[in-house]
């Protein structure tokens, strides 16, 4: 075996590690949210994943990197860190608590869509029919999943599960959008500048927790999950899918695997949580990829 196919076959095997720990996000949400409030849980997912993104950069002799922070490094490190993972995941983490799994995973699988819709005031891009249309599937496949009809006319009607959780779902999607736009220009190794940020929303979460008095005690299973949360969510996962694009011959192969996600979590959701996965669940969510393909394809 020719040393390129072995790196592109251990670029695969990398990407679908990422894609397998990603899948149980939403049931490790869940889960964690039955024992520890938003705030608590963050805070321990949060300081998880600082902790080894520092072990990351130790190891790899990248600490050092951070010499090269400028005191506007810093400040831009800080307010990308207040975007996410502070506010991102205070958002999701309330969408969660108000939602099915099966119904705040897939809403929140949107966000290239609202990407798109951001570059437009941000970026000022112009956007195509295609992209109209791609949002509109996308945003009909939300409605079917926050309603469940049982007919068409159902969806007229507008009768959400949750309706503040289904703003939060999508809110976490606006949030997210405009952290991907900003975070591009930030030119920093893509490691090195998420320990920034993570260390910074952990100051956050922790400055928070501790006004408002709401650390309290924190249960074994909580404490655990947050620790999950903190390893595959956010920190340990990022740093596999970044070594899967590095070795890939070509990026787009290995990014495509990335829409298995929503199938796989609502799989383990079924099984790990027991909820009923229903139709209108399926349904919303293969329009919503349907768009999101639409959109990478033509828009």
């Amino acid at each position: 075996m020719q040393l390129g196919d072995r790196q592109h076959k251990l670029a695969y095997a990398y990407a679908v590690a990422a894609v397998v720990l990603w899948a149980t996000a939403a049931s490790a949400f869940k889960i964690a949210l039955r024992h520890l409030d938003v705030l608590p849980l963050l805070l321990v997912a949060s300081a998880t994943s600082t902790a080894v993104l520092f072990l990351y950069l130790a190891a790899s002799n990248k600490l050092r990197l951070l010499r090269l922070f400028t005191r506007k490094d810093w400040l831009w490190s800080a307010g990308l860190g207040f975007l996410n993972p502070f506010v991102y995941y205070v958002v999701i983490f309330n969408a969660y608590s108000l939602l099915q799994a099966q119904e705040a995973q897939p809403i929140n699988f949107v966000w290239p869509l609202t990407l798109v819709l951001l570059s437009i005031p941000i970026l000022h891009q112009r956007i195509r029919p295609a992209s109209i249309l791609a949002i509109l599937i996308s945003f009909l496949g939300v409605i079917v999943i926050a309603t469940h009809p049982h007919r068409p006319a159902d969806l007229l009607a507008f009768r959400f599960t949750s309706g503040p959780g289904v703003a939060l779902a999508l809110g976490s999607t606006v949030v997210w959008a405009l952290f991907w736009v900003l975070n591009t220009k930030d030119r920093h190794d893509e490691a090195v500048r998420l320990f920034a940020n993570f260390l910074f929303a952990t100051g956050y979460v922790l400055g928070l927790v501790l006004a408002l008095g709401s650390a309290g005690a924190l249960p074994w299973q909580g404490l655990l999950g947050g620790v999950y949360i903190g390893l595959f969510e956010m920190g340990i996962t990022f740093l596999v899918w970044l070594k899967a694009l590095r070795s890939a011959k070509t990026t787009a192969h290995v990014v495509n695997l990335i829409y298995l996600v929503p199938f796989l979590s609502l799989l383990l959701i079924g099984l790990v949580l027991g909820e009923e996965i229903q139709a209108s669940t399926v349904v919303g969510l293969i329009l919503i990829v349907a768009g999101i393909l639409l959109q990478r394809a033509f828009g």
